[in-house]
């Protein structure tokens, strides 16, 4: 790497310290953990794609490209769908009920007990997902850069904990709408450089990528282990789009964080615009590094670009940080490490933010309130210490992750054994008057076991976890519902739509 890419590097680095250290002026709970409730849409939006976009899905979507599959593209389909759904359900039932987590709604429609499990499902997930996300990205930033995948992960790992300690959620957010950006300018360079080097007009480049090739777009064949199956992605990840969007705290601390719920649901809006955005250019840079590497396939290894990739599944997440570390000129290689760092950073401050919140808010405050400090300064203390602490754990276990094996796979497998049953909680709770809280109880515990179960001794497509999970909870709660008698309630969706917008 050249002196000007390490600037950069340094530089992007020093600037989100920056805007922690000045974020963190004057906090207070209220302030940290919603940002006084005045955030606008445009913050909100950005914030939320920022961060649920994680550093996974940087590296893996050049690669599912340039190796034989369009078809996670269906993913914006599912996305489109899914928004709707959240704007129009999700929001206006946590910006009306006035709520610091998700979680504290399930407690109002059910019980505590379900509350409590809903948000350890959500520390669980979210823990995992942050380890698996900052391993994937470390490997790449490592290979480029020329440094461990240990010494990258602990350093963005003590920036993100730290500017996240100082600044609160106002800090965060800010600094994933500039991670945003950082991502586009980065998909932009980085295509308009293949395009250059590749020395061929765009429809040459795609006219390389399909010539010879089926199925690469849309492939419906009925199958659990077809990877990337067209059925597969629709539904699979129509359920995850909405778990996360909709019932995760990282996407609804950053609604509550809005001045109205209007804000909230362009915020939303706004969110699917960037995905359409980042999706659609990450899928090009590897249509773009195929058409590249079929004319130079000596970069990657020995034989057609088609026999290298037939022969080692990992060459197409080596390509293009191989491209990266070759090619971009002194600066611009700095400029794509900054993005995968956003990528990165973006997954560990909303995440260690979020679990923080859900532990303090969930646990502490309705279990053991005796914990609670009895003044502003004190509680901020308790709050940052228990920020390292999450932060350390994410970045231990982060560490560790590589062994266990294919890390889409394993974030996939993981947020779909949690991510599921917990969105059929919330299912129930909007739109079932019968749904219990021991139904609800009892059907996502087993539901969850169920699908872990099935993890260990089927072999089937990682995001087919997702429909199973979710269905399996659905059924059983919306069964056993019928086992007990159903208690007046005044919190499903269509009696909450009855309430005004407080902030309106």
């Amino acid at each position: 790497m050249h002196f000007l890419d390490y600037l950069v590097v340094v530089a992007y680095l020093g600037l989100m310290l920056g805007l922690g250290v000045f974020f963190g002026r004057n906090q207070s709970r209220r302030e940290f953990f919603a940002a006084g409730n005045s955030m606008g849409w445009l913050p909100v939006g950005l914030s939320v794609m920022a961060t649920l976009f994680s550093s996974n899905s940087f590296v893996f979507y050049p690669a599912a490209a340039l190796g034989d599959s369009l078809r996670i593209g269906l993913s914006l389909v599912a996305f489109a769908l899914m928004t709707p759904i959240v704007v129009m359900v999700f929001i206006p039932v946590y910006t009306r009920l006035k709520v610091e987590t998700a979680y504290q709604y399930l407690e109002l429609r059910f019980h505590v007990s379900v509350r409590i499990l809903a948000s350890g499902l959500f520390v669980l997930l979210r823990i995992g997902w942050m380890a698996s996300a900052t391993y994937a990205a470390s490997v790449v930033v490592s290979s480029v850069m020329g440094v461990s995948q240990i010494a990258v992960i602990v350093g963005l790992g003590i920036v993100s904990v730290g500017y996240t300690m100082v600044g609160g959620l106002r800090a965060v957010m800010w600094t994933d709408v500039i991670q945003f950006f950082v991502f586009v300018t980065t998909i932009l360079v980085t295509l308009g450089l293949i395009v250059q080097l590749t020395d061929a007009s765009v429809m040459e480049i795609f006219h390389t990528y399909f010539d010879g090739r089926e199925g690469l777009v849309l492939d419906f064949t009925p199958s659990m282990t077809l990877p990337y199956g067209s059925w597969v992605i629709l539904i699979g990840v129509f359920l995850e789009g909405l778990s996360a969007f909709g019932a995760d705290q990282v996407a609804v601390q950053r609604y509550i964080s809005s001045r109205s719920e209007r804000s909230s649901q362009l915020g939303a809006v706004l969110n699917l615009f960037g995905l359409w955005i980042v999706i659609p250019g990450l899928m090009m840079i590897g249509v773009g590094l195929f058409a590249y590497f079929t004319e130079h396939s000596s970069e990657l290894g020995t034989g057609t670009l088609t026999e290298i990739l037939a022969g080692d599944s990992k060459v197409a997440d080596r390509a293009l940080p191989d491209f990266v570390r070759v090619h971009f000129p002194a600066g611009l290689a700095g400029l794509f490490l900054a993005a995968l760092m956003a990528a990165i950073m973006s997954s560990i401050d909303s995440g260690v933010h979020s679990v923080t919140t859900a532990v303090v808010v969930d646990f502490r405050d309705r279990l053991f309130p005796h914990l609670r400090p009895d003044n502003e300064r004190a509680e901020i203390r308790w709050i940052r210490t228990l920020v390292v602490i999450i932060g350390a754990i994410t970045i231990t276990l982060a560490c560790f992750v590589g062994p266990l094996g294919n890390v889409f796979d394993i974030c996939k497998m993981l947020t779909a054994a949690f991510g599921g049953p917990l969105l059929a909680i919330f299912i129930l709770a909007f739109f079932s008057k019968r749904a219990t809280w021991l139904a609800v109880l009892l059907s996502v515990s087993i539901s969850t076991i169920f699908t872990l179960a099935l993890m260990c001794t089927q072999d089937w497509f990682s995001i087919w976890y997702w429909p199973i999970g979710f269905g399996t909870a659905m059924v059983l709660g919306w069964l056993a519902s019928y086992l007990q008698a159903a208690e007046p309630t005044e919190y499903t969706f269509f009696q909450i739509m009855k309430r005004k917008d407080g902030d309106a």
